[in-house]
C-alpha cells in the first residue's frame, strides 16, 4: 500500500547515506542504502516485504473494527510467507491471552487465540515466521531472556486450518538479556534480526540497537539457545527533538534489504522514518 509522505522531517533523509555500520569479524557489514517515509497511523508499527518487492505496512488504522469490537487494540510488526500475512495482536492490560491473524492470499482471514502462560506478558510485538513456514517466532515487552516459538498457523499441519486455540511449542532462550523488542525476522534459517528500543544503554552500549541473534541449528521444534549481539545503533534523525521509537523490521531476502522503522520525536511523530541497508561488500 502506497503511503504519503508527512511531516518536514522528509527533507533529511538524504543526510548520512551510504555509511556503513562496523561489526565484528565474520558479521556482515551493513551499509545504509536509503530512507523513505511512512505516516505513523497507518504503518508505524511495522512491514513485511511482499513477493513482488512492494512493503506491506502496519498501524493502529490497519486493525479491522471487527477485531477491535472482540478487544484487540494493537497491532504488532508483521511477517508474510507463501502468499499468507501474519498479524500480532494484543488486547488491553487486562488481557489473559493474545492472538495471531493470518490473512490466506485469497483474502480469508484466520484467528488464533494464544492463552497466556504463567509469567507470560500480554504484550504481541511482532511475528516472524522461519525460512521454511513451520515456526513462527513473537516477543514480549520488557526485560526479556526469550523469544516466543509457535507453530505457524495454516502453515505448519499441527495447527488448526482454520483458527482456533494456538499453543506455545518451546522459546529460543537468549545468551543475554534483551529490552523492548518491537520487531524481529529472519534472515537464513539461523539468524534473525531484532529492532529494540531500549534508550537505556544498560543492555548494549548502542541507544535503541538493531540486535542479531545467532541460532546453533534451524528452528526444529525443540529448545533452543540464541547468541544476541549489537550490530548497530538505528538513526534517530529528525528535525524534531524528543524521544523517537524503534518500530518495526525487515529482511527482503529476494532484494537482500533489510529496513528497519523509527517514530520521529515531538510534532513529528505523524511520520515514520524507514532506513534501508545493504550488505557491504567485503
Amino acid at each position: 500500500m502506497k503511503r504519503q509522505l508527512t511531516c518536514a522531517a522528509a527533507l533529511f533523509g538524504a543526510l548520512a547515506l551510504g555509511a556503513s555500520t562496523a561489526t565484528a569479524a565474520g558479521d556482515p557489514q551493513w551499509a545504509e542504502a536509503g530512507t523513505a517515509y511512512t505516516d505513523t497511523l497507518g504503518g508505524g508499527q511495522g512491514l513485511a516485504s511482499r513477493a513482488d518487492g512492494s512493503l506491506l505496512y502496519r498501524g493502529l488504522l490497519d486493525i479491522p473494527l471487527s477485531l477491535r469490537i472482540k478487544g484487540w487494540n494493537h497491532i504488532g510488526d508483521p511477517d508474510i510467507a507463501e502468499g499468507h500475512v501474519f498479524d500480532a495482536y494484543q488486547g488491553p492490560d487486562n488481557a489473559t491471552s493474545k492472538m495471531f491473524a493470518v490473512t490466506t492470499p485469497s483474502g480469508k482471514r484466520y484467528e488464533y487465540v494464544h492463552q497466556l502462560n504463567p509469567g507470560e506478558k500480554l504484550n504481541n510485538s511482532f511475528a516472524a515466521v522461519s525460512p521454511d513456514g513451520q515456526w513462527m517466532a513473537a516477543g514480549e515487552w520488557g526485560e526479556q531472556h526469550r523469544l516466543q516459538v509457535f507453530p505457524t498457523p495454516v502453515l505448519n499441519k499441527s495447527t488448526p486450518p482454520t483458527g482456533g486455540d494456538l499453543k506455545e511449542a518451546w522459546q529460543i532462550t537468549l545468551d543475554k538479556p534483551v529490552q523492548d523488542i518491537q520487531g524481529c525476522d529472519f534472515v537464513t534459517d539461523t539468524r534473525l534480526v531484532c529492532a529494540s528500543n531500549d534508550a537505556t544503554g544498560s543492555h548494549f552500549p548502542e541507544i535503541r540497537p538493531l540486535l542479531q541473534v545467532d541460532l546453533p541449528r534451524k528452528l526444529d521444534g525443540q529448545p533452543i539457545t540464541g547468541t544476541v549481539k549489537s550490530l548497530f545503533a538505528l538513526p534517530q534523525r529528525s528535525w524534531c527533538s524528543g524521544t523517537f521509537e524503534t518500530e518495526g523490521v525487515d529482511y527482503d531476502a529476494r532484494s537482500g534489504t533489510l529496513r528497519a522503522q523509527v517514530i520521529q520525536p515531538g510534532v513529528c511523530a505523524v511520520s515514520t522514518t524507514v532506513y534501508s541497508y545493504r550488505q557491504a561488500a567485503g
